[in-house]
């Protein structure tokens, strides 16, 4: 540890998930992010460093959040469930800690909830759909293109073991390319013969949810304009490539006041 740097203390809330096993991983390279705890009762009791693949790291995994508060964390990293992440939020933040939340389906209402808590704690957190850095860069690209080319439909593509659809990156995507358009959308004509087949509707952006085992995380937004169309793509070939938005996150979190939603706020 250099002079002058602090060890920021993280506990992983899911610890033994697709990707709360990659955050145990990935901590191992950081040398100003330490993991002190990891959350998972599916895993109680082992070693957090042998259940994500790696050598023993002698933090052994708990059944409960205030066995790992015990551990004295800086910052939760959350990937839970869409069923328990409101319940985990509202825990963290009560305790006076911050949170990063990778995990998806939280309400708007629910967000509200949380920056009340947050204001009265002084505890942060940031809920990112999408930890990627190209993904991110996908959802600045489509809100500018949408500026000129209002006509647009989103195509998400993830395992078949993602529980929600359509995914937080698509419908955040949709709200930010709605909230920009100063061009008027051309009426859609189609009516649908098989209900559902023009998929989910943000604002007259369709969006499309493909659920197939092979896929990790893909979103295209397809645009079109009078004798064009503009197709932009991001694929996430393996859960590597959302460590560097999560291990940013863990680093400007405490800094930035309130409940912060999109990890493009923190670049």
């Amino acid at each position: 540890m250099k002079e002058g740097f602090s060890m920021i203390r993280i506990l992983v809330n899911g610890a033994s998930g697709r990707m709360g096993s990659e955050v145990v991983r990935a901590l191992v390279n950081e040398k100003d992010l330490s993991l002190v705890a990891a959350v998972d009762p599916k895993q109680a009791g082992k070693d957090a460093g042998e259940v994500a693949g790696i050598a023993a790291n002698g933090i052994k995994i708990v059944a409960t959040l205030e066995e790992g508060f015990l551990s004295k964390p800086d910052v939760v990293v959350d990937f839970t469930t869409p069923k328990v992440i409101f319940e985990n939020a509202k825990k963290v933040l009560n305790a006076k800690i911050h949170i990063v939340i990778g995990t998806t389906g939280l309400t708007e209402e629910q967000r509200k909830a949380l920056s009340e808590i947050s204001e009265k704690t002084g505890a942060n957190a940031l809920i990112a759909p999408n930890f990627s850095l190209g993904a991110v860069l996908l959802m600045k690209a489509s809100a500018e293109i949408s500026k000129y080319l209002p006509n647009a439909e989103i195509i998400e593509l993830h395992h078949n073991n993602k529980l929600d659809a359509p995914s937080g990156t698509a419908k955040l995507t949709a709200e930010k390319m709605a909230q920009v358009r100063t061009l008027d959308m051309l009426e859609d004509k189609t009516s649908e013969s098989l209900e559902g087949a023009r998929g989910g509707k943000y604002k007259g952006i369709h969006i499309h949810s493909v659920r197939l085992p092979g896929f990790v995380a893909h979103q295209e937004v397809i645009f079109g304009g009078f004798g064009e169309v503009l197709t932009i793509r991001h694929d996430s070939m393996n859960r590597t490539s959302f460590m560097p938005g999560v291990m940013i996150a863990c680093r400007k979190v405490a800094s930035v006041h309130g409940v912060t939603y999109g990890l493009e706020k923190y670049l």
